[in-house]
C-alpha cells in the first residue's frame, strides 16, 4: 500500500514537471482571462505580453489561456484600468505614471530626467522602492506583478524641425493625461493636449495636435512616420510599466496560481526589456527610411531643457509626495556613487 502511495506520488511529480508546471495540475483550473493593452501587434509590450500568455499556459499545464487585446481596443488607459478594477478585464499593461489617478506616489515615474539610463530605472523599480509602489495599488483593486518598459520619451511633429529648446515653444503636443506632463510642456511654452492614445493618429492625421512624444519603438510600431516628419531625440522622461492584474482575479486564484503568475511576469519582463532595448536602434532606423528628419538636441540645449523642467519637478514634489521623492533620489544617489 505505502508503495503503491509513493508511487503514484512520483508519478505525479513527473507529469507535473513534463507539463512545466510549478504544482500538481489539480491546483491551477480551467479559466480564460482578458488582458489588454495600448501597443499595437509587433511592439515589445505586446510581445512580451505574448510571452507572459506563453508562461501561464506552460506553467498551468495548458489550463490558463490568457487572451490578447492589443492596439487600444479595449478602450484607453484610464478606461481600461477601471475594467481591470470592476474585474471586466483582468490585466493591463500601462505606463506606471497613469496610476498617479489612483497612487498618487506613482506620479514619480513621469519626472523627467528621473532617470540616466535604464539600468538605473530597472534598479529601482525592481527593488524594495517599486514593489512599495505596487503594493499601494492592492486597495483600489489592482495588484502590481512586474514593472516593464516603454523606454525614453521623444517629441515629433510635423511642423518644424526642434535643433534648439524654443523650437519646442507654440507647438500643440499631445501628452498623457496627467498633471504634471501638462505642466513641463507648458513651462517650454508649448500648448498641451491630453487624448487617449487610440486618439493620436487621428489628432496628428487631422491636425489637431501637431506633435506629441514618445519613445522610438512606439512611436515606429504605430506608423507615426505617416502622419509626422519631425523627430527629436530628448529622451526627457523615462517610462517603466506596470503589470497590473484585478484584485478580484487576484483573489480567486490558488496559492499555485498566484505564483505562477508573479513568476511568469517577471521572467517575461526580462524578455520584453531586452526586446524593447534591441527594438531601439532598429525602430529609429525605420523612422529615417519612412521619411521622418531626426535631430538631436546638442549638450548645451539639454542642459537649457533640464533647467526649464527643475520648477516644474519642484511644483509636482508635493503632489507626489515629498517623502517619495526624497526617497527615490536617496536609491539613485546610491546607485551614482
Amino acid at each position: 500500500m505505502k508503495r503503491r502511495l509513493m508511487m503514484k506520488t512520483v508519478l505525479a511529480a513527473v507529469a507535473a514537471i513534463s507539463l512545466g508546471t510549478s504544482a500538481y495540475a489539480q491546483d491551477f483550473s480551467e479559466r480564460t482571462l482578458k488582458l489588454g493593452l495600448q501597443n499595437p501587434k509587433g511592439h515589445p509590450a505586446e510581445m512580451g505580453a505574448q510571452k507572459f500568455a506563453e508562461l501561464v499556459s506552460k506553467g498551468s499545464g495548458d489550463k490558463i489561456k490568457i487572451k490578447i487585446f492589443a492596439g487600444g481596443v479595449l478602450g484607453g488607459d484610464q478606461q481600461t484600468v477601471s475594467s481591470v478594477q470592476g474585474g471586466t478585464v483582468d490585466m493591463t499593461i500601462l505606463n506606471s505614471g497613469i496610476l498617479a489617478s489612483h497612487v498618487k506616489e506613482m506620479a514619480i515615474y513621469d519626472f523627467p530626467f528621473l532617470f540616466g539610463n535604464a539600468q538605473e530605472a530597472d534598479t529601482i523599480v525592481d527593488g524594495p522602492f517599486g514593489q512599495g509602489l505596487h503594493k499601494k495599488l492592492e486597495d483600489k483593486g489592482i495588484v502590481g506583478l512586474a514593472y516593464w518598459e516603454l523606454g525614453f520619451r521623444n517629441i515629433t511633429n510635423g511642423v518644424r524641425p526642434i535643433t534648439k529648446v524654443e523650437d519646442i515653444a507654440g507647438l500643440k503636443l499631445r501628452v498623457i493625461p496627467n498633471p504634471i506632463n501638462l505642466d513641463w510642456v507648458k513651462a517650454l511654452g508649448a500648448n498641451p493636449v491630453p487624448l487617449a492614445w487610440p486618439e493620436v493618429y487621428t489628432a496628428l492625421e487631422q491636425k489637431a495636435v501637431d506633435g506629441q512624444e514618445n519613445p522610438v519603438t512606439v512611436i515606429q510600431a504605430n506608423k507615426l512616420d505617416e502622419v509626422q516628419k519631425h523627430l527629436a531625440l530628448t529622451r526627457h522622461v523615462y517610462n517603466p510599466q506596470s503589470v497590473i492584474i484585478s484584485k478580484k482575479t487576484w483573489d480567486g486564484f490558488s496559492d499555485a496560481e498566484k505564483k505562477l503568475f508573479a513568476e511568469a511576469a517577471l521572467e517575461a519582463g526580462k524578455y520584453q526589456r531586452e526586446v524593447s532595448r534591441q527594438k531601439e536602434n532598429e525602430a529609429l532606423e525605420l523612422l529615417k527610411k519612412g521619411g521622418m528628419q531626426v535631430t538631436e538636441l546638442p549638450e548645451a540645449e539639454v542642459a537649457k531643457l533640464r533647467e526649464k523642467m527643475k520648477p516644474v519637478i519642484a511644483q509636482h514634489a508635493a503632489a507626489a509626495g515629498q517623502e517619495t521623492v526624497d526617497a527615490i533620489n536617496a536609491e539613485l544617489a546610491k546607485l551614482r556613487k
